[in-house]
């Protein structure tokens, strides 16, 4: 069997679904390009999408809810300076395409600045293939789905009697993007993504508490097979049964112990986002101007990763047509630079690096994360924990707040325990997080070898848009974080 070069086999796929059935081809792409760039402009660009989606959701061994979804379109940009002038359309028809193009041309029109060349040569982006250019609402049918559902809620309630309630959710979706850009360049990419939910419920003593589990990535529903899935339901069941055992948590400024994994949304929010472009070029993040120097402890090395291959937050392509990158933007301590998009790169002279993202079609791209985590260190979890004479360990997070000018922060602990004389001692609830995340970087006092990405969990939600990303450390201690209990 020959097979296509990947990149000619995503591009493909995308004609086939978002130009031709609309007699659209690129030739009418260009001339789109050209009708945008009529006035000076210094980008412009087209973005095609057809996504569709399905969803499933159990309670109490019967099916409540199914969806299924198409949503389809086109956004025309043009940028200049820094003003972005922008028009959607949920017809892909060339009138469509070129009434928007038209509008955006109205709306640039006052711009003061240079011209974009237009009708450069045509090119594809680089080939590279980080996850399969699957669907994966066709990798299992309705029965064998539902099927999945029901053995989650089998296996959850085998686990405990004290288990009363389960909730189970299955996500799929099949996104085509396609990118022209006014310098030439044409990219494609085909993004698979599922997940699967499970949350529980525990009663015990009238008392009742919840816990969830879960993951997925860029792949099939075939992935979650037998094992992955009782992963998930130890994951739910163990939180619930844990936190039924918890006690009021104390207060004040103590020693802080965060496990691996999903715990790196916490580095996610309070550091992540001061790090994208635009926050740093307007000058309103904490870490504005600050690139060459100190801003965590030494060991400290944050990345910024959308090549990872099957990841959730990963892309062939951002939705720029950029290839994703490897990012490093502290290392040892030390920051070495921000996420950028294509305009804000361009504004502050540096190069884009893969991190223009956008909800869809009918949104601007901005610096967005993929999947943002820490490297590990040398210390044994077991060596961090001894090393704590009274303090928190916190092993699972809900929500939080950020203030990206402050770097202020608050998180909840959904998951924690109390530390004493170096071991682990009961379980606690009701643990609040305080602080500013570049204070935090700077109170790490310990690593561990332990490195974990989170299961595939993770949405992040900026100015009103939502993108899939995914987030990791390896176990940390922190010295003198405030902590707000109920004890």
């Amino acid at each position: 069997m020959i097979s296509r070069e990947p990149t000619l086999e995503r591009l493909t796929t995308a004609r086939s679904l978002l130009l031709e059935p609309y007699g659209v081809d690129e030739t009418a792409l260009a001339r789109a390009l050209t009708t945008n760039g009529e006035h000076r402009i210094d980008d412009a660009d087209l973005y095609f999408q057809y996504t569709r989606t399905e969803g499933w959701s159990l309670e109490e061994g019967i099916v409540k809810s199914g969806s299924f979804g198409i949503d389809q379109g086109v956004g025309v940009r043009a940028v200049t300076g820094e003003k972005t002038a922008f028009a959607y359309s949920d017809d892909i028809s060339e009138a469509a395409l070129f009434d928007a193009a038209r509008t955006v041309r109205t709306i640039a029109a006052a711009g003061q600045s240079r011209r974009v060349r237009l009708g450069a040569k045509p090119r594809v982006a680089g080939s590279r293939t980080l996850y399969a250019p699957t669907d994966p609402i066709a990798t299992l049918d309705s029965g064998q789905k539902v099927a999945l559902l029901e053995k989650v809620e089998k296996l959850a309630r085998a686990r405990d009697p004290r288990i009363v309630q389960v909730m189970a959710g299955l996500a799929s979706e099949y996104d085509v993007v396609m990118v022209a850009r006014a310098d030439g360049l044409l990219a494609a990419d085909v993004r698979p993504l599922v997940r699967l939910s499970v949350t529980v419920i525990a009663e015990q003593a009238g008392r009742r508490e919840v816990g969830t589990g879960g993951g997925g990535g860029r792949f099939g529903l075939g992935y979650f097979h037998d094992t992955i899935i009782a992963s998930y339901v130890d994951q739910a069941v163990n939180a619930a049964l844990t936190n039924l055992e918890s006690r009021p948590a104390p207060a004040g400024e103590m020693t802080v112990v965060l496990g691996p994994g999903w715990p790196g949304v916490l580095l996610h929010e309070a550091v992540g986002h001061g790090l994208e472009g635009d926050f740093n070029r307007k000058g309103s993040s904490a870490f504005s101007g600050r690139i060459g120097q100190r801003v965590a402890a030494k060991g400290v090395t944050v990345l910024d990763d959308g090549t990872i291959a099957d990841r959730r937050g990963s892309l062939n392509v951002d939705d720029e047509g950029c290839a994703t990158q490897r990012n490093v933007l502290i290392e040892d301590g030390v920051l070495k630079g921000y996420m950028q998009d294509t305009l804000n790169a361009r504004l502050t002279r540096v190069g884009p690096t893969g991190n223009g993202r956008r909800e869809s079609y009918a949104h601007v791209p901005m610096p967005r994360m993929t999947n943002t985590y820490m490297l590990a260190g040398d210390k044994t979890k077991d060596e961090i924990v001894a090393s704590v004479k009274r303090g928190l360990y916190a092993t699972n997070f809900g929500g939080g707040q950020v203030d990206i000018t402050s770097g202020k922060f608050v998180f909840s602990a959904s998951e924690a325990f109390w530390i004493e004389n170096g071991r682990i001692q009961y379980p606690v609830k009701g643990a609040t997080l305080i602080g500013n995340g570049p204070d935090v970087l700077t109170r790490v006092a310990m690593i561990g070898n332990d490195l974990q990405l989170d299961t595939g969990v993770g949405t992040c939600g900026k100015e009103g848009q939502s993108v899939p990303v995914g987030v990791g450390q390896p176990t940390l201690r922190i010295d003198g974080l405030t902590v707000g209990g109920t004890a």
